[in-house]
């Protein structure tokens, strides 16, 4: 039987070798969180003085004050008046809900043709799909343009168009709805879904439209939001495009606008902040409404193939 004081100092000597390594590793946690907090702390003061400066007084935002004495809403109803955002958040909530639309037709069926079905070429496709994300957007820039203006190919329009998408949705909506990251994110998605699945739905008589349909998308929501989440961002923030291909009011959207009344309102820091914050609300929903599904199809979207 051993001896209680050999037993007391075999514990004692235990817990000083348990001791090292765990203090050693919460150092290490002390640091990464140090780390993390002061990265936090430099994103959120940029959007923490824009809001608060939007609650300001004009005196307080020459006076450089961080916080507001009495917070100023009617700020947001004055900038909402006099920028007219009304016409442009309506115009920006039609751009990108048609742009979604056609992105998400294209993206989730390219990516199901290259992810689940072979055929002659498909790879050398893909690999050019792919070098597509190399190039510049200011080099296509001006190619494009040239297309929506009608000097490459005819374009099919309404009469009045005179041939040109200039100052009208399609040239707005058509270009951005087809992207090859979308593209490969989905189809890293659909290649890893089990064989099996597709041999039982072959079994029910269910071809690839059906099991895309009803196989393939209901298991794929977090990799669709995600593109969803990625392209609506892209789209709602969209500024040098809208303000490239429209010269009237007719059709641009919230940021064209947001720019045009920063150039009108003038040292009124506190109306141009207002507005700044209403233009990223949206976003702000939409990405707490995703969040779950966003961080899901980021972690579950492998480099499989």
């Amino acid at each position: 039987m051993a001896n209680p004081s050999q037993t007391l100092q075999a514990s004692s000597a235990i817990s000083t070798e348990a001791s090292g390594p765990r203090f050693n590793l919460s150092l290490g946690k002390a640091l990464i969180y140090l780390i993390l907090i002061v990265g936090g702390i430099l994103a959120i003061l940029p959007f923490f003085w824009m809001v608060s400066t939007s609650l300001m007084t004009l005196g307080e935002t020459i006076n450089k004050q961080w916080l507001p004495k009495v917070p100023q809403f009617s700020n947001y109803v004055e900038a909402w008046t006099e920028a007219k955002f009304g016409k442009y958040f309506l115009n920006s909530v039609i751009i990108t809900t048609v742009t979604l639309a056609g992105l998400l037709t294209t993206s989730i069926l390219a990516g199901y043709a290259f992810g689940r079905i072979k055929f002659f070429g498909s790879s050398v496709l893909f690999a050019i799909l792919l070098s597509t994300m190399m190039i510049p957007e200011s080099v296509t820039m001006i190619p494009n343009f040239l297309m929506i203006r009608g000097d490459i190919i005819p374009l099919p329009g309404l009469p009045g168009w005179g041939g040109s998408w200039l100052n009208h949705l399609p040239a707005l909506t058509v270009p951005f709805m087809a992207n090859a990251f979308s593209i490969f994110l989905l189809r890293q998605f659909f290649i890893q879904i089990p064989d099996e699945l597709w041999d039982a739905a072959r079994i029910d008589g269910a071809g690839h439209l059906r099991f895309l349909l009803q196989v393939v998308l209901p298991i794929s929501k977090a990799p669709v939001m995600t593109v969803l989440l990625f392209s609506f961002i892209g789209s709602w923030n969209a500024f040098l495009w809208p303000l490239l291909v429209t010269t009237k009011p007719t059709w641009r959207p919230l940021m064209v606008g947001l720019w045009t009344f920063v150039t009108e309102a003038g040292p009124e820091t506190q109306l141009l902040m207002a507005g700044a914050v209403i233009t990223i609300i949206p976003i702000l929903i939409l990405y707490f409404a995703t969040q779950k599904q966003f961080t899901e199809g980021i972690a579950t979207t492998g480099l499989k193939g």
